[in-house]
């Protein structure tokens, strides 16, 4: 049915539709950043995919609890995950040299 679906539709600035992604999860928070979208699921998955392919840059990263905001640092550095329970999971973005 179509009420257990999720799917991200992209679209460009003057409203010409450009793709869409069927998502296993419920999506509760995303954020746009360069050439990626962040985003947090309530079964506790952050996913970081391309812009504009859509396609998953990474694998999922599994947080066990329902995310409920994002949000990426100035610099691109890091990745704020709020979870449920209130705790703030850091995430560092890079290659592990870097982070």
């Amino acid at each position: 049915s179509l009420q257990d679906k999720n799917a991200l539709h992209l679209y460009s600035v003057n409203g010409k539709y450009l793709g869409s992604e069927t998502l296993k999860e419920e999506v509760s928070d995303l954020c746009v950043t360069g050439e990626y979208i962040v985003m947090g699921s309530l079964q506790g998955f952050l996913s970081i995919r391309d812009l504009y392919s859509l396609s998953l840059s990474i694998s999922p990263l599994a947080m066990r609890l329902p995310i409920h905001c994002i949000s990426v640092t100035k610099e691109y550095s890091h990745i704020l995950v709020g979870l449920e329970d209130g705790k703030l999971i850091i995430v560092g973005v890079g290659k592990p040299a870097e982070v």
